[in-house]
Parts: structure tokens; sequence; C-alpha cells
């Protein structure tokens, strides 16, 4: 029973944490721009052993923490009305494995502004009821949490939020390991786990997996901010080489990006 709690203690913190750490990078870094627009990041080629996801049926079937996303949701509009339509094609657009990652985020940011992220999170909850082996669900359901993290300030509700959302994305990834968008949100926020939780070295391997599945893959804007986020990781456990070296990677792929440009300018000023 104790151990349990120290477990459930740890991923709150952990949770609450990535929350704030990714909030800030969202809407600092990566605000959205409408439509098609330019997405987040991309990986490096660097080829490692994927982490060991848990077994699907474990991952579908873990105890989940309560979700408070139905109680919130607020009252939905009239059937057939034009803002449910529009609401229920913004869903359909999310849970799209042909959706952009610009405008997804440019839905996310629609939806927070107009005070629907509870009831995404709720129609996505049903979603992945209604069909639990379908991957997409779970990975948005958890950009849901996250994003519903940075509306209150009720800490039980955030600690489950986060808690749920870290679950979603496992799942998401063990139905399919090639989901990008849960195996680079569940990266960036482990980035924030604290450090005596020794979370490095498996932050590491989930960037370079993500790498690695990118460059297999037709190039997409989004794609230049794992390099960037790998490098950093590589940076703070002090392996400046191998920093350099992801961010080169990244600068060379894709030029125009002016973030890794300048984490490149800074590791060059640093080293004279």
């Amino acid at each position: 029973m104790e151990r349990h709690y120290m477990k459930r203690t740890i991923l709150i913190l952990a949770g609450l944490a990535a929350i704030g750490g990714l909030g800030i990078y969202y809407t600092t870094q990566h605000a959205p721009q409408a439509a098609p627009a330019v997405a987040e990041p991309a990986a490096d080629a660097v080829t490692t052993e994927a982490p060991k996801p848990k077994p699907a049926h474990m991952a579908q079937h873990e105890p989940r923490p309560e979700s408070t996303a139905s109680n919130q949701a607020s009252s939905a509009p009239p059937p057939g009305s034009v803002e449910a339509i529009a609401f229920m094609a913004n869903i359909d657009k999310l849970v799209s494995p042909h959706g952009s990652f610009a405008e997804k985020q440019a839905i996310w940011k629609q939806l927070t502004d107009s005070g629907r992220l509870a009831d995404a999170a709720a129609e996505l909850e049903k979603l992945m009821a209604s069909d639990p082996s379908n991957a997409m669900y779970p990975a948005e359901l958890g950009q849901a949490y996250l994003k519903l993290c940075a509306t209150t300030t009720d800490i039980r509700a955030q600690a489950v939020w986060a808690m749920n959302a870290d679950m979603d994305f496992d799942t998401a990834l063990n139905l399919d390991p090639s989901n990008w968008e849960a195996r680079f949100t569940k990266a960036v926020a482990m980035t924030y786990w604290p450090e005596n939780l020794n979370k490095g070295p498996e932050v590491i391997d989930q960037f370079n997996t993500l790498i690695a599945q990118q460059e297999q893959q037709p190039p997409q804007p989004q794609y230049a901010a794992a390099y960037e986020w790998l490098g950093k990781q590589y940076q703070k456990t002090g392996q400046t080489a191998s920093a350099q070296q992801v961010w080169q990677r990244g600068a060379a792929l894709y030029p125009d990006n002016q973030r890794l440009q300048n984490l490149l300018a800074a590791s060059a000023s640093a080293q004279q």
C-alpha cells in the first residue's frame, strides 16, 4: 500500500512538472498558426533499440485514475446545430491518421480558446471505450488531458489528468509503436521528470527511436524538434559532442529551422 502511494506521488509530481514544461514549450515556441502551418519535431538517425513496451492487453487493462473530463464537460449544443457539427468535425480531424500535426495543434488551440477541452476529452474517452484497438484515440486523449492540466489550479484534477495522459501515451505506443505524436509528447514530458528518477537514458532512447522512425518517412516540418530535444538531453547529461552531432544532423535535414541553427551557434560559441 505504501509502495503504491509512493509510486502515485512520484507520478503526480513528475506529471505536473511535465505539464508546466510542455505548456510553456507549446505556448512560447510552437504556437499553431491556423490550419496548414509549421508543425513540431523530427528525429535523428541514431538507431537504438526501442524501449520495450508493455503488452497491449496489459496497457489497455491497467487500472486508471478516475477521469474528471466527463464531469467538467459543458452542456453540448443541440445535435445537428452548426456548433455540434463543427465540434464533431474537429474531433474527426484529431483522430484522423491523415491530419497534419499543425492542423491538429490549430484544432487544440481552437478547443482551448472556446472552452471545450473537457468536451473533447469526454468524446475521446467514448471513442476509446468503443474501439480500444485504435491507437489514435489514446494518443489524442493524452493530448487532451495534458492541455486540461493547464486550465485548472485543482491539484487533484491535474494529478489525475497527468497520470491518465502518461498511460494513454503508453497505450497508443503499444498499439502503434510508430505513432509519432504519442512518442514525441511522452519523451518531451519525461525531460521534465525529477532528475533523481533517472529518466535520462530512457528519454534518449525514446528520441533516438523517434528519429530512426522519422527518417524512414518523408520529411515533415515538426520532425526537426526531435533533434533539438535529443541534443538538449545529451547536453544535460554532459555529452556535448553527441549534442552537437545531433543538432548538425537536424540542421542539415531542416536548414530552415532557426532553433537548430541557434543551438549550433551557441554550442560553437561555448567551445571558443
